[in-house]
């Protein structure tokens, strides 16, 4: 669970930590264990070589009879091979094996010339120079020899290690430009997905590996059956309404020509639900399928409503504005009916209401509080669903709704790809309704 803090979340991410990680695992293992073992043995035969050589000059300083004679002998065999001879040793001469710590060849080479000399006393490889200066025991006395170190080792022993590197980072970017090649249409396809909840419609042509085009074809499928049977639905509730509507004209007109009476009047009421009844049916039932997206001005746009109430003789008002008010991406129609619900919803059950909106980055917040009994939590989502009304747990004294409100709210916060959420208010003490818009 830690761990999983630290590991990238998004597809690309943990595709190019699949991708790199073994990659790199791999070239460490294998360059560390084939550099150590190729490069140890590389320095011990080249060193065995040098050996020989030495062995060959010390065969040769072992006839002279004095020290100058042999000293002389053995320059002869020594100067075409690149070995210095002093006799005796200088100060820099060792008295001891001298290797760096994190010196693996240099110790490499002073174990094989222990192991090839006998006469050896000592080895200094840590020269800056790269001379490599041996402390030889001979009949005639210890002596100095000098050997330059590049004889014993490889001259660049970490090119090999350099060059799989650079060939490592080579191929990891070539593999990564080539996934996300392949990722790409992946996200394309996600878009084009979240853009049609939110509901607007990108152009999307199905395009990558097999997987991912079959993929792409099924949800261009899925959302042309899904605008057919939009398109349908309106066809169906335009013929419904003006069926509906046509007797409901007959029976008004019908009433008005009768006496004017008690009963008269209220059956013109009844008449007068129906129709509003049938008008957020309607509303209801056609949402917002027949208005396309807009940059619109949603502070105007809400403070237009709010204005529209007031002149109605509703108590509202438009308490604040959060964030940078900027165009916000909408269906203006549908947004002003969601709001013009929720204020009708708020002032039907409480004495007045306020209006809030919060402007961020992703989303467009708008808030409507009121004064009255407010929703039990337990009962909030019910009330949201068609055709639901709890009149009788808020205030049986007030005129009910059909239970349209708040769902033409909540579809028309869906389409937009947001919600709409219910909760207490900490203002007024009644109902919070908050309408989330997606930016």
């Amino acid at each position: 669970m830690v761990l999983k803090r630290f590991l990238p979340r998004g597809l690309y991410g943990r595709a190019a930590l699949i991708l790199i990680v073994p990659i790199v695992t791999i070239q460490l293992v294998v360059s560390m264990a084939f550099i150590q073992r190729h490069y140890e043995g590389v320095t011990r035969q080249m060193t065995q070589g040098v050996a020989m050589e030495l062995a060959l000059v010390l065969q040769e300083f072992d006839k002279g009879a004095t020290a100058g004679e042999a000293l002389a002998r053995a320059r002869v065999v020594a100067e075409p091979l690149e070995v210095a001879l002093t006799l005796p040793p200088g100060p820099e001469a060792p008295a001891e094996d001298r290797a760096g710590r994190f010196d693996v060849a240099g110790k490499t080479i002073v174990a094989t010339l222990h192991d090839a000399l006998p006469r050896l006393i000592a080895a200094d490889v840590t020269d800056p120079g790269r001379i490599a200066r041996l402390r030889i025991d001979t009949a005639l006395g210890p002596v100095q020899a000098d050997v330059s170190r590049r004889r014993m080792g490889a001259s660049n022993p970490h090119q090999l290690l350099v060059l799989m590197i650079l060939t490592s980072v080579l191929m990891t970017v070539i593999a990564y430009l080539f996934l996300r090649n392949q990722l790409r249409p992946i996200t394309r396809l996600a878009e084009a997905a979240e853009a049609f909840g939110k509901g607007q419609r990108i152009v999307y042509r199905p395009r990558g590996a097999l997987e991912v085009r079959a993929a792409g074809a099924a949800f261009i499928d899925m959302r042309a059956r899904i605008e057919r049977q939009i398109e349908q639905r309106t066809l169906l509730l335009s013929g419904v309404s003006h069926d509906l509507r046509t007797p409901l004209t007959r029976l008004r007109l019908g009433l008005s020509l009768l006496p004017e009476d008690e009963e008269t009047r209220a059956l013109m009421q009844d008449v007068a639900q129906m129709e509003r009844m049938v008008d957020e049916f309607l509303s209801f039932a056609r949402g917002d399928a027949m208005e396309e997206m807009e940059q619109a001005d949603a502070q105007a746009l809400v403070a237009r409503v709010v204005e529209d109430v007031r002149r109605g003789g509703g108590a509202v008002a438009l308490a604040g504005v959060e964030g940078e008010p900027g165009p916000v991406r909408l269906r203006p129609h549908a947004v002003a009916r969601a709001v013009e619900n929720l204020i009708g919803n708020a002032l039907r059950h409480g004495r007045r209401a306020e209006v809030r909106l919060v402007f961020t980055d992703r989303s467009l917040r708008i808030f409507v509080e009121d004064d009255g009994p407010g929703i039990p939590a337990e009962r909030r989502e019910e009330a949201m669903r068609p055709f639901t009304r709890l009149d009788a747990e808020r205030d049986p004294n007030r005129g009910g709704g059909v239970g349209l409100g708040l769902s033409i709210a909540a579809d028309v916060a869906r389409n937009h790809g947001g919600g709409l959420y219910l909760g207490d208010s900490e203002t007024l003490g009644g109902l919070k309704a908050e309408l989330v818009l997606a930016r």
